[in-house]
């Protein structure tokens, strides 16, 4: 099993900026690929950005936001700078990979974000 806990939610400003951990534990070696996902009150959850080999983002947060880990703490950021009221959301990490040949997705608990306009 893999373990994620996050952190580094909170209020900021529209315009501001916040950092958030994701720190993984158990079965580290099995990840393939780390992401940040969001969720707003009534709507779907909605990718943010994914890293592997590379990172991806999606539109909505291009060239606002950066992901980048460090393996020696086995956690991930989500720098998120200029954000903005459409930002506000429960941002939840995740864990991808392979176990015992068995493909899986492991979820933590989100960590919320409010932009105020």
């Amino acid at each position: 099993q893999v373990q994620l806990v996050e952190s580094g939610g909170g209020l900021v400003q529209a315009g501001g900026s916040l950092r958030l951990s994701c720190a993984a534990s158990g079965a580290i070696s099995s990840i393939n690929t780390m992401g940040w996902y969001r969720q707003a009150p009534g709507k779907q959850r909605e990718l943010v950005a994914t890293i592997s080999s590379g990172t991806n983002y999606a539109d909505s947060v291009k060239g606002r936001f950066t992901m980048f880990g460090d393996n020696a703490k086995n956690t991930v950021y989500l720098q998120m700078n200029s954000l903005k009221p459409e930002d506000t959301a429960s941002y939840i990490c995740n864990a991808h990979g392979v176990l015992l040949g068995i493909p899986y997705d492991y979820w933590g608990q989100g960590t919320q974000v409010t932009v105020s306009s």
